[in-house]
């Protein structure tokens, strides 16, 4: 028998949704920190076996809207929650729902799998739930897996929605354009994340050598300087960390260059959030 559909990941920020989708597929498909709010729109990560393809959908968390991008990132959380055969809905173990996330899953009306991450940390919370699992450790994944495949449909040969050797749908200038995001998210003060973006404005692929440009784009003037750092610091340790993982993805040596640019109040604005991406 073989099992195939789309399962779509939901939960409050931090609840693990992109630590899971990346330990499933084996590759880095989405970006992590602990800041909240890290995923910003719908990311599909594959995860292919012998008996199965099952194409998670890693969506923002669960939020309120503040502005222009919260509002898109919250609209993603509902067309996931449209397209998909099941739900697995992801509650940090370390935390208890409060009622409002109650209300929210009881109202989830597609088939739903409700996992308790993070059971490698201590101070475990009880609650109910059909699975606990570690996505650090691996504790449970497959069970998780063959819970995931009791529910999707179910075929007498292969039926592959992607091509088998796809790990996502994303391109590699959007997976570089995150992994920058990712330290900037990682290694920046609070309150500057997610007043950022990164678009890759070029991207010159040659038979030995990739070139790649980005724009870090933040919202005030004050900002760049913390970004770009003392003496450069701060871009320089991003612009390495992102060559390492573009070198590693693309197989050949990059010459990256990251470039920082002021635009205040983009997160407010319709056209510089569609040229961004969003």
């Amino acid at each position: 028998m073989f099992y195939s559909g789309y399962v779509a990941l939901i939960g409050k920020p931090n609840a693990g949704k992109s630590s899971l989708i990346n330990a499933l597929v084996g590759e880095k498909v989405s970006i992590i920190s602990q800041k909240p709010q890290t995923t910003r729109e719908n990311i599909l990560g594959i995860v292919n076996k012998k008996d199965c393809q099952i194409i998670f959908v890693d969506t923002p968390g669960v939020h309120h809207s503040k502005n222009n991008l919260d509002k898109i990132m919250m609209k993603n959380v509902r067309s996931a929650l449209a397209g998909v055969d099941l739900v697995v809905y992801l509650i940090d173990g370390t935390t208890l729902p409060d009622d409002e996330e109650r209300e929210y899953i009881d109202h989830i009306e597609c088939e739903k799998i409700i996992a308790r991450t993070k059971s490698d940390l201590s101070g475990q919370k009880d609650f109910e739930s059909n699975i606990s699992i570690s996505s650090k450790t691996g504790e449970n994944l497959e069970e998780l897996l063959n819970l995931i495949k009791e529910k999707l449909n179910q075929y007498q040969k292969p039926y592959y929605i992607f091509s088998p050797d796809e790990y996502t749908d994303k391109s590699v200038k959007y997976l570089i354009a995150e992994e920058v995001r990712e330290n900037c998210l990682n290694n920046l003060n609070k309150e500057i994340p997610h007043g950022i973006a990164v678009e890759v404005i070029r991207f010159l692929e040659e038979e030995e050598i990739v070139y790649i440009d980005c724009d870090i784009v933040c919202e005030q003037e004050s900002h760049k300087g913390i970004i770009i750092g003392k003496g450069g610091t701060g871009l320089k340790k991003i612009g390495m960390n992102t060559r390492k993982f573009a070198e590693n993805l693309l197989g050949k040596k990059v010459m990256l260059k990251i470039f920082v640019k002021v635009e205040k109040d983009w997160r407010n604005k319709p056209q510089k959030l569609k040229n961004l991406g969003y």
